[in-house]
C-alpha cells in the first residue's frame, strides 16, 4: 500500500501508478465537464458523462485507456448507485401506487422484454444475448421523467403520479430480472426448473435477506453512532456493510449490485438514514461518475457508423418506444395514456448497468454494446421533447372539467378519509386561494386526485397576487409545514405565484453545504419569530404587545428567503411589489430587514443604555411598534450572550420610553429634531444664541439637553480669530468647553493639553457648525479650579506642533457599522495612563476621522473609549480608514472588527 501510494515512477504489481492517477483526474475532470454542459442545455447529466467518456476514451482523443484500476472504480461507482436507489426507494409506496400504475409497471417490463427477445431471434443472436437484450430494455429511468415533469410543474398531474408510482415497482421488477438473466447467461443454463430456481434465490434474496438486514441494521448502527468516536466512522461502517451485502448477493451467484440495493434498503429503517444519505453523497460525486464515464470510454465510436449497428439500434429503440408506450395504454385511471407511455421511455441508469455487466461477462460483443447504448442515449434524449409537446397540447385542448360558478356549501375544499381534495370544479382563477388554503390542510392529511388532477391541468402563466393571498401566505407561515411547501412546489403553484420562494428553495436544494435535507422545505426564522411571539405573550412583564404582528413574520421570511441571495435587496423589493401590501407596510419591513442586526450590535456596546446612544436610535425607528418588532425579530435570530440578552432588553425599553417622551404621547415620532430645537430655543437670551441652536448639528441636538444647547449656542460667540481659540470653565458642572475654527487634530490637541496639565477627563463630545466652528466639551474630574488661559496657550501651541500619537501596546480596537445608523462606533480598550486619550484621538484625527461624539470611563484602571466617527465626507469609515488608524494606534491592520454581520441562529 504504501509502495503504492508514494511511488513516483515505474510500476507496481504491473500497474504504472502514476498513469492510473492520471487516468483518474481526466475521468472526474471530464465527468464534472460534461454533466454541467449536459445541466446547462437541459440534457440529463448522465449524457453529458458518457459523452465525455467518449471525448476522452480510445475512440477520441485516447486520454484514458482500458486500465485494470479504473474499471473497478466503476465498479464501486455503480455500487454505490444502487445503494443510493436503495435508500431513496421506499417500498411501502409499492402498496400505495395504485392498480392503474402496477398495470403499467408490468406491461411495462413484459412488452419490450418480450419485443426484444423477438427482435434478437430474428437477428439471429443466441438465446443468452436475446434474454440479455430484452431484459436490457425493461428498465426505466424514472429521474428523467421527474425531471420533465417537474420542469412542466406538473409532478400533480394523475399522469405524473401513474408513471412515478410504476417506476417504483419498475425498478423491483428490473433488479429480479437482471438477476435472473445474469444467472441464465453465466450459468448457460434456460431450462424452465433452473429459471424458476433463479427467480426463487432471486426474491428469496430480495425479501428475505432485505427482512434480516432490515432487523440488523437499526441496532447495528446504533450501537456505531453511539460508541464511535473516530472522524467518519458510520460511513465506513455503511460500506463495510454494503460491501459486505454485495458480497453474500455474489455468493449466491446473484449480481453484486443487487446486495448493495438490499443494504440501501435496509438502511432505510434505521434512525442514522438521512445523515447516511448526507455523509455518503459526497462519496458518491466522485465513484459513480466514473462508471458512466468508462460507459463511453469503452465505448467504440467507429461502431456508431456501421449500418448494422446502426440498423439494429435503430430497430431496438422503435421496440424500446413501442413497449412502453403500450404500457400506457394498460393504465386503467384517469389521465392521457400516450402521455404515460412516453414518461415510461427513457432508459437511462438501469440500461447502462445492464449494458456494462453484458460487456463484463462477454454475451454483448462491441456492435451489440454500441447498438445498446445508442438505444439509452437516444431513448434518453428524445423523451423530455416529446413530453413536453404532448403535455402542452394537453393542455391547449382539454378543458379542466365542469366549473361551477358558485362554490358549494362548506367550500371548495372537503375532508374525506383524512384526505383533502375539490367538492367541485372551480374557476382557474381561484388557485392561489384554493392552493394555500389546501397546502395549510396537508399538514396532515393527503391531498386527493381530483385536486392533484386540476392543479396539475391549470393554464401557463404567472398568477396574479392580492390582499386575500397575503392573508392566507401568514395563515401559511403560521400553521404550515414542510409538507405544505412540498405540495406547493410540486403542483407549481409556488413558482407561478411566488417565484422568489421557489428560487429560495431551489437554491437551498442545491446547495452542497446543506446538512439538513429537511430544511429545503422550512423557513427557520420564521418559525423562531412564531415562537418568539408565543414566548413573550405568556411573559406579560416584557409588554410588548405588537398591533401588526405580520409584518415581523413577513420580514423573517425575506430573511429566509434572501439568506443565500446574491441579490438580496432586488429579490426583497420584487417580493415586497409582489404582495402588494400598502407602502407604509412595505417601508416598514424593508426598515426590519435592513435592520435586523441594529440592536444586537447595539446590545455588545459598554455604553449602549447612555442618552447619546439611545437617542439616535429612537429618531431612527420612529415609533414603538417597529422597536418592538426589531426586538422580537432579534430575539428570535439567538446568538446573543446572557448579558447582552439582559441589555438588549434594557435597551428596548430606554428606545421605547425616549420614542414616548420624544413624541409627547403620540403613536408617531414626527420631527422629532424641530421639538427639541424648540424646546432649546425657548432657552436662548439672543437671537444670535437663537441662529445658533437652528443651525445645530443633528449630533448635537440629540445628545445634549435643551438647556444646555442654549447656553452652548450662546458661547459660540463671538467666534473666536483663526488662530485663537476661546476656553470657558464652569466649575459647578466641571464642565469645560473649547470654541474654536475647526482643523484637523483639533481634538487630539486639547485633550493633549488636558492631560499634560493633570486634568482628568470624564467625558467629550464635539461637534461643528456649517460655518467651520468647532464646539468640544468635556466634563473634568474633581479637583481645584482650571487655569483656563494656560490652558488656552496650551492647546495652540499644540496646534502649531501637532504630536504624533503613540502606540498602545496593550489596545484592543473595534469597528462597529450596525451599533449606528449614521456612524461607525470605534471602541478603544486600553490600560489607563497619562496621554492615552490624546494618543487615541490623534490616531483617529491622522487616518481622517470626524470625531462627532466622544464617551470616556475607565473601569479597574483600564480606559473604555468609544468615539462616533465619520470620514472627511461624512460615511462611515471604509476598511482603508480603519487599517489606517489601526497602524497609526497600535500598529496591526489585521485586528478583528465588530459588526460586520452575525451569524443568526
Amino acid at each position: 500500500m504504501l509502495t503504492l501510494l508514494f511511488a513516483s515512477t515505474g510500476t507496481e504489481g504491473g500497474i504504472d501508478v502514476i498513469e492510473v492517477l492520471l487516468d483518474l483526474m481526466i475521468v472526474l475532470l471530464a465527468a464534472k465537464v460534461g454533466a454541467e454542459a449536459a445541466d446547462r442545455v437541459g440534457a440529463p447529466t448522465v449524457v453529458g458523462e458518457i459523452l465525455a467518456g467518449i471525448a476522452v476514451g480510445p475512440s477520441a482523443l485516447g486520454l484514458v485507456g482500458n486500465d485494470a484500476v479504473l474499471p473497478v472504480l466503476a465498479e464501486i461507482g455503480v455500487i454505490l448507485l444502487l445503494l443510493e436507489v436503495g435508500l431513496e426507494m421506499n417500498l411501502g409506496e409499492l402498496a400505495k401506487v395504485g392498480r392503474s400504475s402496477m398495470q403499467v409497471a408490468v406491461t411495462g417490463v413484459v412488452v419490450p422484454f418480450a419485443l426484444g427477445f423477438a427482435v434478437m431471434e430474428a437477428f439471429g443472436e443466441g438465446g443468452n444475448t436475446s434474454l440479455f437484450i430484452g431484459a436490457a430494455l425493461t428498465a426505466t429511468s424514472v429521474g428523467i421523467t421527474a425531471r420533465v415533469f417537474g420542469d412542466l410543474r406538473a409532478l400533480a398531474t394523475s399522469e405524473a403520479r401513474t408513471v412515478l408510482g410504476a417506476a417504483v415497482a419498475d425498478d423491483v421488477l428490473g433488479l429480479v430480472i437482471l438477476t435472473v438473466v445474469v444467472r441464465i447467461v453465466t450459468e448457460g443454463s434456460v431450462s424452465v426448473s433452473s429459471v424458476a430456481g433463479i427467480i426463487a434465490v432471486a426474491v428469496l434474496f430480495l425479501v428475505g435477506g432485505g427482512l434480516l438486514a432490515s432487523l440488523l441494521a437499526p441496532p447495528v448502527f446504533a450501537r456505531v453512532q453511539r460508541f464511535g468516536r473516530s472522524p467518519g466512522v458510520l460511513l465506513v461502517a455503511v460500506v463495510v456493510f454494503t460491501l459486505a451485502m454485495a458480497e453474500l448477493a455474489n455468493s449466491y451467484k446473484l449480481a453484486p449490485i443487487i446486495g448493495a440495493f438490499v443494504a440501501g434498503r435496509a438502511l432505510t429503517r434505521t434512525r442514522q438514514a438521512e445523515r447516511v444519505r448526507r455523509d455518503l453523497a459526497p462519496l458518491s460525486h466522485v465513484f459513480v461518475p466514473v462508471f458512466f464515464v468508462m460507459i463511453g470510454v469503452n465505448s467504440d465510436v467507429t461502431q456508431f457508423a456501421e449500418p448494422s449497428v446502426l440498423g439494429l439500434a435503430a430497430v431496438l429503440v422503435v421496440v424500446g418506444v413501442v413497449g412502453k408506450v403500450v404500457a400506457g395504454w394498460a393504465a386503467s385511471g384517469p389521465g392521457d395514456r400516450r402521455l404515460i407511455g412516453i414518461g415510461m421511455i427513457p432508459r437511462g441508469e438501469v440500461g447502462l448497468i445492464f449494458a456494462g455487466i453484458g460487456l463484463r461477462e462477454g454475451v454483448l460483443g462491441e456492435n451489440l454494446y454500441a447498438s445498446l447504448l445508442l438505444v439509452v442515449l437516444v431513448t434518453t434524449l428524445m423523451t423530455p421533447p416529446l413530453l413536453a409537446m404532448r403535455y402542452k397540447r394537453l393542455q391547449r385542448g382539454t378543458a379542466s372539467g365542469v366549473v361551477s360558478a358558485e362554490a358549494p356549501e362548506g367550500g371548495w375544499l372537503r375532508v374525506d378519509d383524512d384526505v383533502i381534495d375539490l367538492a367541485a370544479t372551480p374557476p382557474d382563477d381561484l388557485a392561489v386561494p384554493i392552493a394555500f388554503a389546501a397546502a395549510t390542510q396537508v399538514v396532515s392529511r393527503r391531498p386527493g386526485p381530483a385536486l392533484l388532477d386540476w392543479l396539475g391541468g391549470l393554464p401557463d402563466g404567472a398568477f396574479s397576487w392580492d390582499a386575500a393571498g397575503s392573508r392566507l401566505l401568514l395563515d401559511l407561515l403560521r400553521h404550515g409545514n414542510e409538507r405544505s411547501w412540498r405540495f406547493l412546489s410540486v403542483t407549481g403553484i409556488l413558482e407561478r405565484a411566488l417565484p422568489e420562494l421557489a428560487a429560495s428553495i431551489e437554491r437551498r436544494r442545491r446547495d452542497p453545504g446543506n446538512l439538513d435535507p429537511g430544511a429545503v422545505m422550512r423557513w427557520s426564522t420564521v418559525q423562531l419569530v412564531h415562537d418568539e411571539l408565543d414566548e413573550l405573550g405568556a411573559r406579560a412583564q416584557d409588554r410588548v404587545q405588537l398591533a401588526r404582528p405580520e409584518l415581523v413574520v413577513l420580514a423573517a421570511l425575506l430573511l429566509d428567503v434572501t439568506a443565500q441571495d446574491d441579490d438580496a435587496s432586488e429579490t426583497t423589493a420584487a417580493l415586497l411589489a409582489r404582495l402588494r401590501l400598502p407602502t407604509e407596510d412595505a417601508a416598514e419591513i424593508m426598515l426590519l430587514v435592513a435592520e435586523t442586526d441594529l440592536l444586537a450590535a447595539a446590545s455588545h456596546r459598554f455604553d449602549a443604555l447612555a442618552e447619546t446612544a439611545i437617542t439616535p436610535l429612537a429618531i431612527h425607528l420612529r415609533t414603538t411598534e417597529t422597536t418592538d418588532a426589531l426586538f422580537v425579530l432579534t430575539r428570535a435570530q439567538g446568538g446573543l450572550e446572557p448579558v447582552a440578552e439582559r441589555r438588549l432588553e434594557q435597551i428596548r425599553r430606554f428606545v421605547v420610553a425616549t420614542i414616548d417622551e420624544l413624541s409627547e404621547g403620540r403613536p408617531h415620532l414626527v420631527d422629532v429634531l424641530e421639538a427639541r430645537r424648540s424646546r432649546a430655543l425657548s432657552s436662548c437670551i439672543t437671537a444670535r444664541a437663537a441662529e445658533r441652536v437652528v443651525a445645530s448639528p443633528r449630533q448635537w441636538l440629540l445628545s445634549q439637553p435643551p438647556g444646555v444647547l442654549a447656553a452652548q449656542a450662546a458661547s459660540l460667540d463671538p467666534v473666536p480669530g483663526p488662530h485663537d481659540i476661546g476656553v470657558r470653565f464652569d466649575p459647578e458642572q466641571r464642565r469645560l468647553d473649547v470654541v474654536s475654527r475647526d482643523r484637523v487634530g483639533l481634538l487630539a490637541a486639547i485633550t493633549d493639553a488636558l492631560e499634560s496639565a493633570g486634568l482628568d477627563i470624564v467625558s467629550a463630545s464635539a461637534a461643528t457648525w456649517p460655518d467651520d466652528v468647532a464646539l468640544s466639551v468635556f466634563t473634568i474630574g474633581s479637583g481645584g479650579p482650571v487655569d483656563v488661559e494656560a490652558l488656552r496657550v496650551g492647546v495652540l501651541d499644540r496646534l502649531d506642533t501637532a504630536s504624533p500619537p503613540d502606540r498602545v501596546g496593550d489596545a484592543t480596537v473595534t469597528f462597529d457599522q450596525l451599533a449606528s445608523p449614521w456612524y461607525t462606533v470605534v471602541v478603544v480598550e486600553a490600560g489607563d495612563r497619562p496621554g492615552l486619550l490624546h494618543d487615541v484621538t490623534a490616531a483617529l484625527a491622522g487616518a481622517g476621522a470626524r470625531i462627532h461624539a466622544a464617551r470616556v470611563r475607565t473601569v479597574d484602571g483600564r480606559a473604555e473609549d468609544s468615539f462616533e466617527v465619520t470620514d472627511e465626507r461624512g460615511a462611515k469609515l471604509s476598511a482603508a480608514n480603519q487599517e489606517r488608524i489601526r497602524a497609526l494606534l497600535i500598529g496591526d491592520a489585521t485586528a478583528p472588527a465588530a459588526g460586520r454581520g452575525r451569524r443568526r441562529r
